[in-house]
């Protein structure tokens, strides 16, 4: 199967690797590529096709946090990745963390395009800025709920004088 090329998404101070999945054969050209981002975390929203404890040892973490190709992420899993890209982007500067399903098409934009959409873009923005480094980037179902997706603005972040960081897209 042919994959779309990684691509790097970065808004505000999140940045964030979106890719294909990986099998065991392809993990030590993929670990080189995530390390050159500085990225210690994948985030993997699909069915698992290689062994975590490989990339783990490298010092990756892995989190799994699967839904259905084409559809949705299920509300708990939107709760627990914008608690972690809160956490992450809040406590490193210049962190990426990585995103994949089986494609890079679909879910993994999802993610990132809630986000963005919770840094303070709006939906049809993050489609399009998304949708500009990644063609085909999201599937009609997904479309629809991004656009009815009320974000609760949980993705603010101060800067150093404590004021609400509302720079542009770099």
């Amino acid at each position: 199967m042919n994959h779309p090329a990684p691509v790097k998404v970065t808004y505000k101070n999140m940045r964030f690797p979106i890719t294909h999945n990986q099998i065991n054969v392809t993990l030590n050209k993929f670990i080189e590529e995530l390390k050159k981002y500085g990225a210690t975390t994948i985030v993997r929203v699909c069915e698992a096709t290689y062994d975590t404890s490989f990339v783990e040892k490298e010092g990756i973490h892995v989190l799994n946090w699967p839904f259905g190709d084409g559809a949705p992420p299920s509300s708990q899993i939107v709760a627990d990745w914008l608690h972690f890209v809160k956490i992450k982007f809040r406590e490193e500067s210049g962190y990426y963390i990585a995103v994949h399903c089986i494609v890079g098409l679909g879910r993994a934009p999802v993610l990132v395009a809630l986000a963005l959409i919770e840094g303070g873009m709006k939906h049809e923005d993050a489609v399009q800025f998304i949708g500009q480094k990644q063609r085909g980037a999201f599937k009609s179902k997904q479309l629809l709920y991004l656009e009815k997706y009320h974000p609760k603005m949980r993705l603010r972040f101060k800067d150093s004088n404590g004021h609400i960081n509302n720079c542009c897209i770099q």
